[in-house]
C-alpha cells in the first residue's frame, strides 16, 4: 500500500520457504532483499529492531490472542467515540439551521407579507414556499416530494432535513441566513433561488471534498447512509 518499490518476487521466495526447518530470516535480510520499509534493524550497543506501529500491532496480534482482543476492543471504542462526535456535530448544525430558519421567517413576515394581501390562514404558504426554495436549492426536491417518497418517516413527523448530512446542514444554515438578507434587499424570488442554488452547490462540493465522513447522510441516531 505504501511501498511501490517492494520486491514481490523476493517476498514470494521467502513465503515458499517459510515453515521449513532450515528457514531463517533476520529483519535486516528482510529489508535488504525486499526493499521493505517500516522496519529498521541496527547492530551494536545501541542497536535493535524497530518497527512502524502497524507492523508492531501485527506481530503482537500474531503472538498474543489477548493483545489482539485488546486491539479490536480499542478500535471499536475509538469508532464509537468518533460516531458520538459526529452525532453531536450533526445535532449542533441541526440547531443552527433551525435558528437561521427563524431569521428567514422574520424576514418574510417583515418584508414580504406587508407588501402582499394574504388571508391570515394562508400565510403559512409563504413560509412553506421560502422553506422549499432552500430545499430545492440544496436537496433538489420539495418537502412534499420527500414526504411522498418516504411515507414511513413522514408518519413519524420527520422531514428531509432530519436525514441531511453534517455538511448539508452547515450549507443549509448558510443559505438560510443569505436568503434572509436577500429578502430584506427585496431581491426577486427567482433570482434568489438561482444564487442560492449556485452557492449551495459550490459550498457542498468544497465541504464534501474536505471531509468525506461529514458527507454521509444520517439515517437514524446511530446509523449513517452514504
Amino acid at each position: 500500500m505504501y511501498n511501490p518499490d517492494f520486491k514481490v518476487a523476493e517476498f514470494d521466495h521467502f513465503k515458499s520457504e517459510a515453515g521449513l526447518p532450515t528457514f531463517v530470516l533476520s529483519p535486516k535480510q528482510w529489508t535488504e532483499k525486499t526493499c521493505a520499509i517500516g522496519i529498521i534493524s541496527k547492530s551494536g550497543r545501541y542497536g535493535g529492531t524497530y518497527a512502524h506501529r502497524d507492523i508492531a500491532f501485527e506481530f503482537g496480534a500474531a503472538i498474543s490472542a489477548t493483545f489482539k482482543l485488546y486491539l479490536i476492543k480499542e478500535y471499536q471504542r475509538f469508532k464509537e467515540i468518533e460516531s458520538n462526535q459526529y452525532n453531536l456535530e450533526w445535532d449542533v448544525n441541526r440547531i443552527l439551521s433551525k435558528a437561521n430558519y427563524h431569521l428567514q421567517t422574520d424576514a418574510v413576515q417583515k418584508h414580504i407579507l406587508p407588501n402582499k394581501k394574504y388571508d391570515k390562514d394562508k400565510e403559512w404558504i409563504v413560509y412553506a414556499n421560502e422553506a422549499d426554495l432552500l430545499n430545492v436549492a440544496l436537496f433538489n426536491c420539495t418537502a412534499k416530494d420527500w414526504r411522498t417518497l418516504n411515507p414511513e418517516y413522514a408518519k413519524q413527523d420527520l422531514n428531509i432535513r432530519d436525514f441531511a448530512s453534517i455538511n448539508e446542514l452547515a450549507v443549509l444554515s448558510n443559505i438560510e441566513s443569505l436568503n434572509a438578507e436577500m429578502i430584506k434587499k427585496e431581491i426577486e424570488k427567482g433570482e434568489r433561488f438561482k444564487q442560492l442554488q449556485e452557492i449551495a452547490k459550490y459550498q457542498l462540493k468544497i465541504m464534501n471534498e474536505k471531509n468525506t465522513m461529514k458527507a454521509i447522510k444520517k439515517l437514524s441516531d446511530d446509523t449513517y447512509l452514504k
